[in-house]
């Protein structure tokens, strides 16, 4: 049986970088002492919040996404700015693309992706109230969905959304599963 080693990182160098995104390639010196470049997805850190109204329904940001080229519903969330904590970033990415407020927990961070040094900030929301109309960034283009429970757990399995590792640890640390 062969043990996993860590591979060691002989060179790194940005490629890309534009709007909070980047690529980065790095060279690893593997176990068996060959050289191999990977590149890795580089963003700045994430946050996302699985959010329920007082009646429970979800609040999902309906947008266009160019990963996929397609229409697709997501918990809300955005980036952390500089200078911020994830909580409070949190809290901001909720109002402005939502216009509702609710009770904050942090769950978890998870990975994006095994190609990625992104660690996603996972919380739930609970008890939101819509306080104040979506004030969207320039580029962002979000119209707020209001699904219940039943219907966002079919959502959630038909994988025909973003950040569904969010929306099941959401709901299974509200125990909703």
């Amino acid at each position: 049986m062969t043990k996993i080693k860590k591979w060691k990182i002989l060179k790194r160098e940005d490629v890309f970088k534009k709007y909070g995104r980047g690529l980065e390639k790095v060279i690893f010196k593997m176990p068996d002492g060959r050289e191999s470049d990977y590149y890795l997805s580089k963003v700045e850190q994430p946050v996302c919040v699985l959010a329920l109204t007082k009646d429970k329904k979800v609040i999902l940001a309906k947008q266009f996404r160019p990963g996929p080229n397609k229409i697709l519903l997501g918990l809300p969330g955005g980036m952390i700015d500089g200078g911020e904590s994830a909580k409070p970033a949190m809290a901001r990415e909720l109002l402005e693309e939502t216009g509702y407020r609710g009770k904050l927990k942090f769950i978890t961070r998870c990975f994006e992706c095994a190609y990625s040094n992104v660690h996603r900030y996972c919380f739930v929301a609970t008890d939101c109230v819509k306080i104040s109309e979506p004030k969207s960034e320039p580029g962002e283009y979000i119209e707020v969905v209001l699904l219940p429970l039943n219907k966002f757990r079919q959502l959630l399995r038909s994988g025909q959304m973003t950040d569904i590792e969010a929306g099941y640890l959401g709901l299974d640390c509200l125990k909703l599963i």
